[in-house]
């Protein structure tokens, strides 16, 4: 497979481009390490080291900051999108396995994959630390620095090599035209994020409240719980009853934003390079078709070979144009499939929050834990692929339905041979429908003559009881035979009709394809049902809510507990002087950290053994 970073041509001789985009990948992990330690040294650890540790003299300096909340995250969800799409050619560069920067046996390739997605993770890096960093002012200039050096490494890669020698001119630009409007976007949004911040330094504006622990998409879900009465049904359009309606109270993640994004970027581009691969096959067939044309012409025959070679050209020409055809729905088959995946998400997440597990299989109603926590981060990167392989196996599948189409239809008429077309044609319908008329009469015959009469006259069918039973036995007989020819049919058109199924939904990483009991196998689909469960359990809107009463009214339980203290202090009763309250605090502190003793000083003159023993009496009793 051609992957997107692969050197570029011009039509008519090589490019010579002095901007490697493989090698700037390496050294981008110079400015992307620097900033990340930048970001780190802001970032504050919550718990404090103790002396006696050697990372002591850091203070909480160099905290773990994270890219993105893979499972909480609402806010920013189309810049963490597009930042992911600003990935998208090294995401194809690393699926068509062209990161080779080593030179290991075969069986460790799967180390060298895994470094190239670590590097490729890294060099991106502040893309995603810059979004979602407390600092804004300091991490927009460091964002919109990173960003307008991969945007200005790129436009110069595509003014060197613009074009290409497999799809022509501006090959380059129709490759990477996705990856600049996300970095352009991204630029946007770190100017943004400057302005706003800058504003707020300077004192123009107020500062912004910290995220929210309950979304207000949560809280109007669990209100529309709690009334009474439900909510007035408005009539709906034409595309919230038959396309999609619209949810105020749920919003998708922004893992979701942020895959699906990634995946029509990464459909793009794949069906581009399928587009390349195709160009050059019809060319090495054409040579083929002219390599044919001259041998015959050269062996000057016109018997039985002629009419082989004519039938091979006819299948080639077929072939070629079944593929071009067949492009446009193959796409828009897996781009309705991302869109139907987000509806399936949003069913089936709802479902889960309303206790129904009737639509997972037995085996998934319980999963593993740490199965679903892997989950998470396998999702993503799964869903991807699915598409992307899926969109090639069922344009391989429409192809040849489109070949099969043009031979048993198409061609047959184009060489005047319509009337032998229909007279097989009317000869495979009508054994068809007597196929299915005798397996209706069947069903006919036993309801009419072997089961019982209703018991009650508003009974929708009749009972499964036996009538006429001599009569049965000997339908059952003389059938019996008959219907070992009619299991043969029926078994292959299961077979078929499994393959095409398969074929057709194997991009659909929310449905199962294998049968009921086999579903363990399934591992796309087992990542599905972890990552389900796993924000089901997170970001359930009752335990959130939950959650948030629980802390608002701790809160508020400790502000009024400092205002009752502070109104003790300035009471008007018996005063206690600011030392003696100081010094049953110092008391009470020691007592509770008895190790702060060895670090007090003793004043001359003060017998502080005594003290200390009785303090450690104290914190012993």
């Amino acid at each position: 497979m051609l992957s997107p970073d692969s050197g570029t041509r011009h039509p008519n001789g090589t490019c010579s481009s002095f901007v490697d985009m493989e090698l700037f990948l390496h050294f981008s992990l110079i400015p992307s390490f620097l900033i990340i330690l930048v970001l780190s040294f802001l970032q504050r650890r919550e718990r404090h080291r103790q002396r006696e540790d050697t990372s002591y003299l850091l203070g909480n300096h160099f905290g773990i900051i994270i890219p993105l909340d893979f499972v909480g995250t609402f806010s920013n969800r189309w810049s963490y999108g597009l930042a992911f799409g600003a990935t998208a050619n090294k995401v194809m560069f690393l699926f068509s396995e062209g990161y080779q920067p080593l030179q290991v046996p075969q069986w460790a390739q799967a180390f060298v994959l895994l470094i190239g997605g670590i590097e490729v993770g890294l060099s991106h890096f502040p893309f995603f630390a810059c979004l979602s960093s407390e600092f804004q002012l300091l991490s927009s200039i460091l964002g919109f620095s990173y960003s307008l050096i991969w945007f200005a490494v790129t436009i110069l890669h595509i003014i060197q090599c613009p074009h290409g020698q497999l799809l022509g001119r501006y090959e380059t630009l129709v490759l990477y035209w996705p990856s600049l409007m996300c970095l352009v976007f991204l630029l946007g949004r770190f100017l943004h994020m400057f302005v706003k911040s800058l504003r707020v330094r300077l004192g123009w504006d107020l500062q912004t409240e910290e995220k929210p622990f309950l979304e207000a998409h949560q809280a109007k879900h669990v209100k529309q719980l709690l009334r009474k009465a439900p909510p007035l049904q408005r009539e709906k359009s034409w595309f919230q009853s038959r396309i999609y309606e619209w949810d105020p109270c749920f919003q998708f993640p922004s893992r979701m934003i942020g895959t699906t994004v990634l995946a029509f970027i990464c459909l793009y581009l794949f069906i581009v390079i399928e587009f390349c691969m195709f160009l050059h096959v019809r060319d090495q067939l054409d040579v083929f078709e002219d390599q044919l044309e001259s041998y015959i012409a050269f062996r000057n025959e016109t018997g039985t070979l002629t009419s082989v070679v004519l039938q091979v050209k006819e299948l080639i020409s077929v072939t070629k144009g079944a593929w071009v055809v067949t492009i446009l729905p193959a796409s828009l088959t897996c781009v309705s499939y991302l869109f139907h995946i987000l509806a399936c998400y949003r069913k089936h997440i709802k479902r889960l929050w309303a206790g129904d597990k009737h639509f997972l299989p037995l085996k998934f109603h319980n999963p593993s834990s740490s199965a679903s926590v892997v989950a998470i981060a396998r999702y993503s990167g799964w869903q991807i692929a699915y598409i992307l392989w899926g969109y090639l196996i069922v344009h391989v599948m429409q192809s040849l339905c489109g070949v099969v189409l043009m031979y048993s239809l198409v061609l047959p008429i184009v060489h005047n041979q319509g009337l032998e077309l229909l007279q097989r044609l009317g000869i495979g319908v009508l054994t068809i429908a007597i196929v299915l008329g005798l397996m209706i009469l069947q069903v006919w015959i036993a309801t009419s003559f072997f089961l019982q009469q209703k018991m009650d006259a508003g009974d929708r069918q009749k009972p499964l009881a036996l009538n006429n039973r001599k009569a049965f036995h000997n339908f059952n007989y003389f059938l019996f035979f008959y219907n070992v020819l009619l299991g043969l049919g029926a078994c292959l058109s299961r077979l078929l009709i499994s393959c095409v199924l398969g074929s057709w939904l194997i991009a659909r990483i929310d449905r199962t394809i294998l049968q009921n009991g086999y579903e363990g196998a399934d591992m796309g689909f087992g990542a599905w049902i972890g990552m389900l469960y796993v924000d089901h359990y997170h970001t359930n809107p009752v335990l959130v809510s939950f959650c948030h009463i629980l802390i608002t009214g701790h809160r508020e339980r400790r502000q009024q507990q400092a205002v009752t203290y502070w109104y003790l202090n300035q009471s008007t009763g018996p005063r206690i002087s600011a030392r003696s309250r100081t010094r049953w605090l110092l008391l009470q502190t020691l007592i509770n950290n008895p190790k702060l003793l060895m670090c007090r000083k003793s004043k001359p003159g003060h017998s502080s053994r005594d003290f200390t023993q009785i303090l450690l009496a104290c914190s012993e009793s």
